[in-house]
């Protein structure tokens, strides 16, 4: 099975195409982080972070996509700006057919780091533990997205998908 794994975002989105590997390891396809511009309009923002997303289910042809929930306790307008990047994904995806999960932080901290209150440093240690990772990470939005993947490929256990 391959998934899209996302960390929404409209100033630095994170995006991960990760795969179940033989013998059960996971393994990082690709990851990157789409950033915008603070100086340009959001349109035209969640515009480049939706285009990037469907340039990437065309180039890797995922089966599924995994997307973070959101959860914010302070600035509400940033937590509404997230929650329509997120839309424009989910809708990105469903466009192509591509069926969207959704996971909360304490699942993909669970998942990923091994406990539902793990912090980012014990789950960048057991993301290297758990999915080949063959370069380098530049930001932690990279490290959530691929976190989100291997959250659901966790949750969809033994469902695998013939390449």
């Amino acid at each position: 099975m391959r998934v899209l794994g996302i960390d929404p975002g409209y100033g630095r989105c994170g995006m991960a195409i990760v795969e179940r590997g033989p013998g059960g390891k996971d393994i990082l396809i690709y990851s990157d982080c789409v950033e915008t511009s603070a100086q340009s309009e959001f349109t035209e923002r969640l515009g480049t972070v939706a285009t990037e997303c469907g340039r990437l289910i065309e180039k890797f042809t995922p089966d599924e996509m995994a997307i973070e929930k959101l959860f914010f306790s302070g600035n509400q307008k940033t937590a509404m700006r997230v929650a329509e990047v997120r839309g424009a994904l989910i809708q990105s995806a469903t466009s192509y057919g591509i069926k969207v999960a959704e996971y909360t932080p304490a699942q993909i901290k669970n998942a990923a780091g091994g406990w539902g209150g793990a912090d980012k440093q014990q789950v960048i240690t057991m993301l290297r533990m758990l999915v080949t990772i063959d370069k380098k990470i530049k930001y932690d939005d990279e490290y959530d997205a691929i976190a989100v993947g291997v959250t659901h490929l966790a949750f969809v256990g033994s469902r695998t998908t013939t390449r």
